[in-house]
């Protein structure tokens, strides 16, 4: 049967459980008040027995049963209908330029709305509880594996950094376009739209997981007024929470699948390309002198450029991905820089003034981190600043100015023999003086 011929037939059968459920109650409250007026006289006892009677009556009529029926018929038409049409949503995907997602987000979640409220319309709690369960399962397996499957295809490396890297495939590619006398352009094509479709997705997942718990607290809203209404047993409101409670589960699922994708991303595209600019710090000598150090102050031989590569790389994602995203993912770069920074700092050497010009490196590129994220940047880099500290100090004992009781508000993460370490990169700075420090 067609997903759409089943449309009209669904809310009908929605409509007259309604209706059923409404004559049902009627029927209920005017009994109960003919036995509140029968029974005044009667004891607690045969009040009680009356109304068990009465429950038993309505539950077990014919119209009940009728509807019971039906109502499981209903569910199954439903989960079919949910399946056939989210597939489709799926298959007619589509993406305009411009847009942060694609169009199935948007189908996929009018589809799940639309279902599970109709069955909410059909004032029947388990037939609710029946599609909220159904909804979950759809979006956490059909649909999340869509989404795991495309991100699993990876964040594709451009010709160009494969060339820079020396991959062969890629040296092979450029010679024969250049032998042919035109470079062909269809791999590059390509490859920004595997680029595009892996940032599309990521912003995907992240909408997934935004709508499900709008969704649930949307629910949780029209259940409270169903329930405020009378309908449903004892079990209904945790019946409810239940089902709600795995719908919050699926959510974080879909947080789990962004961080993933995130990683994925940082380690593909990000990391291959900062470590060896950061790399570039070694070539750059911080054994200096006063005339080396007022060269670099007018050409500046490291930062300056790095933050402006960070820049550039960084313009793509800005682009592609949703604010909330993109500021997760320069959270991960930062971090990445500090590890890596921390690297090539404990492999260098330093005079006095070196010391200075690394302070002034890192504050620059602090500087330049703050503006691009929300994210605490100084905690990340409290390592590298007391680093420099260090490397700053005009003589090994002043250490003793800022550590232990001298530290004041300061505390430190650096350990007694990664203070050592660092002071040992100072050339000036005597081991002998170093090992007979009391820290």
């Amino acid at each position: 049967v067609p997903s759409r011929e089943l449309d009209p037939i669904l809310t009908e059968v929605t409509l007259m459980n309604a209706r059923s459920e409404l004559y049902l109650r009627f029927i209920k409250r005017r009994v109960t008040s003919d036995f509140e007026v029968g029974d005044s006289m009667a004891s607690e006892e045969v009040k009680q027995e009356h109304q068990k009677y009465l429950d038993k009556l309505l539950k077990n009529c014919l119209l009940s049963c009728t509807m019971q029926e039906l109502i499981g018929y209903y569910i199954t038409m439903e989960e079919y209908f949910m399946r056939e049409t989210v597939n489709k949503a799926v298959a007619m995907d589509s993406y305009e330029k411009g847009q942060l997602t694609s169009s199935m987000v948007d189908d996929v979640f009018y589809i799940v709305k639309k279902c599970i409220g109709r069955a909410l319309s059909s004032s029947s709690i388990d037939c609710l509880c029946a599609m909220i369960n159904h909804s979950t399962t759809e979006l956490e397996s059909d649909f999340r594996e869509v989404l795991y499957n495309k991100l699993k295809q990876g964040f594709p490396a451009t010709t160009f950094q494969d060339f820079q890297r020396g991959v062969t495939s890629a040296v092979n590619i450029m010679q024969s376009s250049l032998q042919q006398g035109k470079f062909d352009t269809k791999g590059i094509e390509s490859t920004d739209e595997a680029k595009q479709s892996f940032l599309v997705t990521l912003n995907n997942v992240e909408v997934c997981s935004e709508n499900i718990m709008t969704l649930k607290k949307t629910l949780e809203s029209d259940c409270s007024k169903l329930l405020s209404q009378g309908f449903g047993g004892e079990q209904a409101q945790a019946k409810i929470e239940s089902c709600l409670s795995d719908m919050a589960a699926v959510s974080n699922k879909f947080r789990d699948l962004l961080q993933e994708g995130l990683n994925e991303l940082n380690s593909t595209a990000i990391k291959p390309q900062v470590k060896p600019w950061i790399n570039l710090f070694l070539s750059v000598s911080h054994n200096i002198e006063e005339e080396e150090f007022s060269d670099y102050e007018a050409n500046d031989p490291w930062v300056q450029q790095f933050i402006v590569n960070l820049e550039q790389q960084m313009t793509e994602f800005k682009a592609g991905l949703s604010p909330v995203i993109y500021d997760t993912l320069t959270g991960l770069m930062t971090s990445l820089i500090a590890i890596e920074l921390e690297k090539v700092l404990l492999k260098s050497t330093f005079s006095r003034l070196g010391g200075l010009q690394f302070d002034k490196e890192l504050r620059s590129l602090i500087a330049y981190l703050t503006t691009v994220t929300t994210w605490t940047i100084r905690d990340k880099f409290a390592r590298l600043s007391q680093m420099a500290t260090i490397l700053n100090l005009e003589r090994v004992t002043e250490i003793l100015d800022y550590w232990g009781p001298n530290s004041g508000p300061l505390t430190w993460r650096l350990t007694p023999a990664e203070v050592r370490q660092v002071l040992a990169l100072r050339i000036d700075f005597r081991s002998e003086d170093i090992k007979r420090l009391r820290l």
